[in-house]
C-alpha cells in the first residue's frame, strides 16, 4: 500500500468540496500527514478582468465550453514530475477499486473538474493524463465525481482506515459484493443473527460469508461474477 498521497482538485464549484474533505477518514489522515488535499478555485488562473473561464464552442452548439488558458497555466504550476493527471467526465473510463489502488501509488494526483459542457479537447490532448468516469449518467459538473475518486482512492493508502483488513472485504473485491453483517442485539424485533456468527467457529463463517457474497452478487451483479 502507498503511504501518502497528495491530491490537487481543480474545479469552479471549491465549495463543494471543502467540507466533505475535512470530515471522517479524510479529514483524520490529513491531520495525520498521511494526506494532502488542496482545493484550487480554477478562476485563479483566469487573467481577464472579470475571471471568465468559459466561451462558445466553435462551429455552434448548446451551452458554454472551459476556456485552455486558465486550466493549462493550473496544471502546469501545480503538476510535478510523476504525478497523475485526471480529468473527470461522462465519457472517460468507467471507475473502478483497480483504478482507486493504481491511483493511490501515483503519489501525486492532480484532478480537473469539468463544466457547462466540458472543456477545450487541447487540454484532454496534451495536458489529461486519464479521463475518468464514475457511472453512465451526466452530473452538472465533476466536482462530486473528483470527491469520490479521492475518497475511494485514500482507502488504499497505508493508515487511512483504521483497519487495514477493511479492504479485503470490500464490495468488489474478487468480484463479489460484500456478505451481510449484524451487530447487537442478537434478537431484535425476532429478527435473529444467523447461528453460525455467534458460533466462534472462524471457518464455518468463512465459508457461510463467501456463500452469502456468491448468492447476493448472482442476484445482483451478474456481469461482475466470474
Amino acid at each position: 500500500m502507498a503511504e501518502h498521497l497528495k491530491i490537487d482538485f481543480l474545479t469552479l464549484f471549491p465549495k463543494m468540496l471543502e467540507g466533505f474533505l475535512n470530515e471522517s477518514m479524510l479529514g483524520r489522515a490529513q491531520e495525520a500527514g498521511i494526506l494532502e488535499l488542496n482545493v484550487h478555485d480554477i478562476r485563479n488562473w483566469a487573467t481577464s478582468k472579470h475571471k471568465i473561464t468559459d466561451d462558445r464552442p466553435f462551429g455552434g452548439g448548446p451551452g458554454m465550453l472551459m476556456k485552455p488558458e486558465p486550466i493549462f497555466s493550473a496544471i502546469e504550476e501545480l503538476q510535478t514530475p510523476n504525478c497523475t493527471r485526471i480529468y473527470m467526465c461522462p465519457d472517460g473510463e468507467k471507475f473502478s477499486p483497480q483504478h482507486a489502488e493504481e491511483f493511490s501509488k501515483a503519489g501525486h494526483l492532480i484532478i480537473l473538474s469539468g463544466h457547462y459542457e466540458g472543456i477545450d479537447q487541447r487540454v484532454r490532448d496534451c495536458l489529461i493524463d486519464r479521463e475518468i468516469s464514475i457511472g453512465d449518467y451526466v452530473l452538472t459538473n465533476g466536482t462530486l465525481p473528483a470527491a469520490v475518486i479521492a475518497d475511494a482512492t485514500a482507502r488504499y493508502v497505508k493508515g487511512v482506515l483504521g483497519e487495514e483488513n477493511s479492504l479485503t472485504y470490500d464490495s468488489f473485491n474478487d468480484n463479489l459484493l460484500a456478505f451481510p453483517q449484524y451487530t447487537r442485539p442478537a434478537d431484535f424485533r425476532g429478527m435473529k443473527v444467523p447461528e453460525v456468527l455467534m458460533s466462534g467457529d472462524h471457518k464455518k463463517i468463512a465459508e457461510w460469508r463467501r456463500e452469502q457474497q456468491i448468492i447476493k452478487t448472482k442476484e445482483r451483479r451478474q456481469d461482475i461474477l466470474k
